[in-house]
Parts: C-alpha cells; sequence; structure tokens
C-alpha cells in the first residue's frame, strides 16, 4: 500500500490532467452508445456542449445589441430596472430604434399640452392615476370595485413565482395602490400582504375544489369572507402561454404547504385540464359568472388569450340581449408569459395582443357594450408607450406580469420552467430564494409603478389630455411599411374606441369604490429621480 501511495504522489498535476482526458476520451469512444458527438470527438464534443450551455448567457451580455433580445431587449429591461431603482431611467443623444420598422409607434402630440390647475391632486401626488371605470357598476354588484392603479400585476400562480417573490409583489402592490391578481394556484398567505386581490378560478379549481376536483361555491364563498382584500374574481379560460392546454403538477413538487393552499393531495399528480368542468357553452359560463357574483357579491369577469371569434359574438349577443356576464374582460396576448409551454403554443398559437384585443373590442362595440366592461390589456404592455397604444385602442388598465418579474430582479435567464431560476423569481429551490430582500424588492415594485404612471400621466399631459382614457385612436399612428408609410389606429383597425365617461382625476380619487387604501391627499411613497445622471446599472 505504500507503494502504491508513493507511486500516485510521484505523479505531477499535469500528468494528472492527462490521466483524466485519456478517462475520458476511452469512455467517450468505448463506453457512450448515446451522442455521436462525443463518439467522433470526444473532448471537443465536450468542449461544444459547454458553450451551447452558455450561449444564451454569451448572446445576452456580449454578442446581441441593445434592441436585438427577445422577449424583452436590453433599453427595455433597463428602462424596468432604472424605474425600480428610482433611478435616472432617461436616455441621451436620441433614439436609436428603427422609427421606419413596421409596427412602430408614433403617438401624436398636442400643440399645446394639457395644463394642470395649481389645485389638481396630480400635483401633491403625481404618481395617482387610478382607473376610469368601476368593476361591477353596470351590473350593480354589491361590492363595486375601481381599481386606484391603472397598472397592476398580472396572474402568476405561488408555486410558479416563490413565496418570497409572491410577497414581494404583493407588499409593492400594496405602496403602489395596486391590485395583484393570484393566478390559478390558489390564495396563498404570501397574496395577502396588504394589496387588493383578483382571485382567479382556473379550471383546476385551486383553493376551491372538492375532493373530486370539481368547483365548490361554498369555499369561494367562506374565502371571499375571510379576506375582504380579494376584490373582484377572474375566470381563466385560458392564457397566452399556452392557450387551450392544460398542465400537471408533478408530485414531486406538492409541498405541504402547496398542497393545502391549493387543496390537492400529495403524493399524487395533479391536473389542471384544458377546459372547465362547470360549464361547456357560453350561456353556461354566463350563468356561471353570475352565480359567483351573486354568491359572493363581486364584480367577475373572465381572461383569454384570442383565436376564434364566434364564441365572443355569442357571449356579446348574450349580455346585450340578457343584461348579464362579466364586469372585465381580461384579454392576454398570444405572445406568451411566465407559463412554460410547448414552442409550437407560445410561437404560434392565439393571436397577438393588438389583433385580439381590436377583434375583441369591435364586437363588443358594436352591441354598445364597451362602457359596461372594464378592459384590461395583458401582454407586454409594460412600458408608458405602449401602455398609451392600449388606453388608445380602448383598454382601461393594464396587468404586467414578466415587467413585475424584472423589478424584482429577473433576468430573463428564461428559466422559469426548470425550477433553477438563478435570482430566486421562479423557483421553489429554497437556496436560491433566499437571495430575495423582501423589503427591498416590494420598494421595487412600489418605484416601477409609481414611475410608470408619472411616465404614462406625461404622455397623456403631452398629448393635452388629463387621463389616458380620453386617448383616441386617432392620438396614435402604426408604420404599415407600405407606401402609405404609416396610418392612424382607426384607420389601421377600423373602428373608434367608444368616449370613456369621464369628468376628471379628482372624481377618481373621491370614489367610495376606490381600491389600494388610497387615502385621498396622502402622497404615494417615492422620491423624485435626479434626471442629470445617466449611469444606469442594469440588474
Amino acid at each position: 500500500m505504500d507503494n502504491i501511495l508513493s507511486f500516485l504522489g510521484d505523479i505531477s498535476w499535469w500528468m494528472w490532467i492527462i490521466i483524466f482526458l485519456a478517462f475520458v476520451i476511452i469512455y467517450d469512444v468505448f463506453i457512450n452508445k448515446k451522442h455521436t458527438i462525443l463518439h467522433n470527438f470526444p473532448l471537443v464534443g465536450h468542449f461544444r456542449y459547454m458553450l451551447e450551455s452558455i450561449g444564451p448567457e454569451l448572446r445576452q451580455y456580449i454578442v446581441a445589441g441593445n434592441r436585438e433580445e427577445k422577449p424583452f431587449n436590453r433599453i427595455e429591461r433597463g428602462w424596468v430596472y432604472a424605474s425600480s431603482k428610482n433611478e435616472n431611467n432617461y436616455e441621451g443623444f436620441g433614439t436609436d430604434q428603427d422609427i421606419y420598422e413596421v409596427n412602430y409607434v408614433f403617438i401624436n402630440n398636442a400643440v399645446i399640452p394639457y395644463r394642470m390647475p395649481t389645485d389638481h391632486i396630480n400635483r401633491k401626488d403625481p404618481y395617482f392615476l387610478a382607473c376610469a371605470k368601476v368593476m361591477g357598476e353596470y351590473h350593480k354588484r354589491r361590492r363595486p370595485y375601481r381599481p386606484a392603479s391603472v397598472i397592476n400585476v398580472s396572474a402568476m400562480s405561488f408555486g410558479s413565482l416563490s413565496a418570497r417573490a409572491i410577497e414581494s409583489l404583493n407588499k409593492g402592490c400594496k405602496k403602489a395602490y395596486a391590485f395583484h391578481n393570484t393566478g390559478e394556484g390558489g390564495l396563498s398567505p404570501y397574496h395577502k400582504k396588504g394589496a387588493d386581490v383578483i382571485f382567479q378560478i382556473g379550471t383546476g379549481y385551486f383553493g376551491i375544489r372538492n375532493p373530486d376536483g370539481t368547483f365548490s361555491m361554498d369555499k369561494l364563498v367562506k374565502l371571499v369572507e375571510d379576506n375582504p382584500q380579494i376584490r373582484a374574481i377572474e375566470v381563466k379560460l385560458s392564457q397566452g402561454a399556452k392557450p387551450g392546454k392544460g398542465g400537471v403538477l408533478p408530485a414531486s413538487k406538492i409541498t405541504k404547504e402547496i398542497s393545502e393552499i391549493r387543496h390537492v393531495p400529495m403524493g399524487k399528480d395533479v391536473l389542471s385540464p384544458p377546459s372547465h368542468s362547470t360549464f361547456s357553452n357560453m350561456q353556461e359560463m354566463v350563468d356561471f359568472i353570475e352565480d359567483i357574483a351573486e354568491s359572493t357579491g363581486l364584480p367577475v369577469g373572465v381572461k383569454a388569450a384570442i383565436g376564434k371569434l364566434d364564441e365572443w359574438e355569442e357571449l356579446a349577443t348574450i349580455m346585450a340581449e340578457t343584461d348579464r356576464g362579466p364586469d372585465f374582460l381580461a384579454i392576454d396576448g398570444g405572445e406568451g408569459g411566465t407559463g412554460a409551454a410547448p414552442p409550437s403554443f407560445a410561437d404560434h398559437v392565439a393571436l397577438p395582443w393588438t389583433y385580439g384585443f381590436t377583434d375583441v373590442y369591435k364586437i363588443f362595440q358594436a352591441r354598445d357594450l364597451t362602457n359596461r366592461i372594464v378592459f384590461i390589456g395583458s401582454a407586454k404592455l409594460g412600458f408608458p408607450a405602449k401602455a398609451a397604444m392600449a388606453f388608445a385602442m380602448g383598454a382601461d388598465c393594464i396587468s404586467v406580469a414578466r415587467e413585475a418579474m424584472l423589478s424584482i430582479g429577473c433576468i430573463q435567464a428564461k428559466s422559469c420552467h426548470t425550477n433553477t431560476c438563478p435570482t430566486g423569481v421562479a423557483t421553489q429551490n429554497r437556496w436560491l430564494q433566499a437571495g430575495i430582500n423582501v423589503k427591498d424588492k416590494s420598494e421595487r415594485v412600489n418605484y416601477y409603478f409609481t414611475n410608470f404612471r408619472k411616465e404614462l400621466l406625461e404622455i397623456t399631459h403631452a398629448c393635452g389630455y388629463e387621463h389616458p382614457c380620453q386617448f383616441t385612436m386617432d392620438d396614435v399612428e402604426i408604420n404599415l411599411g407600405d407606401r402609405f408609410i404609416a396610418k392612424t389606429l382607426a384607420k389601421t383597425f377600423m373602428y373608434n374606441k367608444t368616449k370613456v365617461p369621464f369628468d376628471s382625476v379628482a372624481t377618481l380619487a373621491g370614489c367610495p369604490n376606490l381600491g389600494g387604501s388610497y387615502r385621498k391627499g396622502e402622497e404615494t411613497d417615492v422620491k423624485e429621480v435626479e434626471t442629470e445622471d445617466t449611469s444606469v446599472s442594469e440588474q
């Protein structure tokens, strides 16, 4: 034994490297039966796979230009990062966008901008911007709801996002007077940190299901009674990431906490089917919505990505003839979202938001229904200029998911579906989650939302309006790439949005149904940014 140890001790470090590489070559050439590249090129093949594994990071930080990355480029991410840290989010020396590219958006400013009176509420609180419509007002729900913020957090479930991420978003929403959509995973303790909540009902009825997986009205009613922060109910028909596709929650991912929140058994895979078991057509869906509204007293809406339009025509007809139906419509874009999906779904199923929203809006407008519905847009609209376009098309407020994730530290690593998210946002790994400082990240959510609203208001005032609901389809032009160069949204999509009843921002602030615990006259906790400093870090 001593001779063997002495012999091994005499081997130099570089010989150990040669021995290791020799073993790798022998294994790949004579034992490996799966990888052709490793068999034919044992050492170079490993180097190739290593480069492939870090390819996204190399492109993101070294190769790709500022405007080249998808789904959010470096400039967009930088703006969210800077806004969420309340740093300078300006850029200098003019735009580097190709302003002649197809679908480029132009906002038509007024010759004389809107001038706020000296006693205007936005002079004291430049971040207040509530929704111009009230959810449930037309149908006389017992607890109507006016969102206190036009930008809110879209549906992202606990389980998909980590506990610390959900808690950061909820506390940030409380500070920014925004609502927080639970996603279909049920109401977790991390959704109960003070913000208004929209409770989403998915096809799995998580949190409000019977032992056999069917919907339980009794459990929903009790949930609403026990949690007054729930201000509305959203029935999810589909989502942009994978419309019309269900999912499976593997038994290995079901912790005791998730089991209790979702009301699902441990040790068994749980199916989230593609469609609802409670209804199978539009009339039954309307009955379901009205039953929920009557039982809970809350506004009830639906969320969907848009494809075929015949069922939307049917829904609009039912609503026009019966005065029954959803109080709000959350229109999701086929651009995808936080949910993992097969590329065939993420890339090709459902229309992009711009096309889907205009199709649906026109259907309800034709039946004079638009002013009884609050329209929520959701699909990469978390930037002031894009939001202005959405308001011009008929949206009343917007919900953001991935942009909200960016505000709490997401770096677009695209590993949401692997449970290895390096920032701890989209993972259940406790070690990775530990890096999230909830107090700091909740402040960043607050800053992102309030700076967003301030900049959207500045665009609104530049166009001569007091509130974004006053935007018209003629206020925004889109580059079509043909010889006409650009046309207004009205000429492009062949409609003009219905005028939204609006008196003043002061009226919105004094509304008894205003959510978010907004206290009139109290300024949102945001310090004005010094714009002279042009340095902006991106994380």
